[in-house]
């Protein structure tokens, strides 16, 4: 991990005594929330969005961020939107600065202007590239080797305001969406620390960044998940990388009745370097006494499968009830 506009070896000598309002909604959040918290910042407020059904079962659960909030005492706001009566309820809470962590709503200029040291971005990019929603599930589907954390004084737009500084890492070739969130949430929370004191005291200039080199995040689906067997392994291993946990990549296979069942690849693995014939794809075949499906360059093998209303299971216990999987094909 390496920063490139606060030198990495200052470290802070106090806490500011400072009033923090907090927003975020998802683990990632809930990981820099923490951080904020045990480095000693008062935060008098927590902002995430309202509750929501979740899981097979459709319970409605509480966001990380909100269960950390009231495990600590600190109250807990769910605006839908930002409203006159949203507005002046968090005017009441005074605070000097505002925290952003993958909240999942844009702040108006109303709520921009309430804080005296305005309002700061934890993005999970290395800005100008990736704004907006999902920049490490964008830099995994692109293929990308290399992401990072970027703290930004926000504006009205797309995750375009001022840099105060960054922090980079390399993306293994096994980093899923989880794994490098995982991983960049234990940046922020750092880079956070190391940073914040020096911004309040004035002795940090916040750099524009270079339009010119922007990208935007393209917005995941669920029907992203798709996979069309005319790409290559390599594409198809991103966008399994991508996409893991959710929405997850899955594909169709047409049975012997005719009838299509969807297959949900919870887990798989690959072999680049093997050309195919452009008939082939999609084919199901053994290969190193393994799974395999046959892509337009290279193999992508099946390790665990989820059929659609049922559990994930091992390839091979699937195979036990359904042995005609091999040599069918999906699409």
């Amino acid at each position: 991990m390496s920063s490139d506009v606060v030198d990495p070896t200052i470290r802070k000598k106090h806490i500011p005594k400072i009033r923090v309002v907090f927003m975020g909604t998802p683990d990632f959040a809930g990981t820099v929330f923490r951080g904020v918290l045990d480095a000693g910042y008062r935060v008098v407020a927590a902002y995430t969005k309202p509750d929501k059904p979740s899981g097979r079962k459709r319970e409605v659960v509480a966001s990380p961020v909100k269960r950390i909030a009231t495990d600590r005492g600190i109250p807990v706001e769910q605006p839908s939107r930002f409203d006159e009566d949203a507005v002046k309820t968090l005017r009441s809470y005074a605070p000097d600065l505002i925290l952003v962590a993958a909240y999942g709503k844009i702040l108006p200029r109303s709520v921009l202007d309430i804080p005296g040291f305005g309002c700061v971005n934890v993005h999970a990019s290395l800005l100008p590239r990736f704004r907006g929603a999902s920049p490490v599930q964008n830099a995994l589907l692109q293929g990308e080797k290399e992401t990072g954390i970027t703290l930004i004084l926000m504006d009205e737009g797309l995750d375009t305001g001022d840099m105060l500084t960054r922090t980079s890492r390399v993306i293994l070739p096994e980093d899923t969406g989880e794994t490098l969130l995982t991983k960049l949430a234990g940046d922020a929370v750092t880079l956070l620390r190391e940073t914040l004191p020096f911004f309040i005291e004035r002795k940090l200039e916040p750099k524009p960044q270079d339009d010119r080199q922007a990208t935007v995040c393209q917005l995941i689906e669920r029907e992203d998940g798709r996979i069309f067997w005319n790409e290559t392994a390599e594409t198809i291993w991103n966008r399994y990388r991508g996409l893991t946990p959710w929405p997850g990549i899955f594909t169709f296979w047409k049975q012997a009745d005719g009838s299509f069942i969807r297959l949900k690849m919870t887990r798989i693995s690959v072999r680049k370097d093997i050309p195919a014939d452009k008939k082939s794809f999609g084919e199901v075949v053994v290969s190193e006494n393994r799974v395999a499906v046959r892509t337009s360059e290279g193999l992508v093998f099946l390790e665990e499968i989820q059929p659609e209303g049922k559990k994930p299971m091992a390839i091979r216990d699937f195979l036990n009830g359904r042995p005609d999987l091999i040599g069918s094909r999906l699409g």
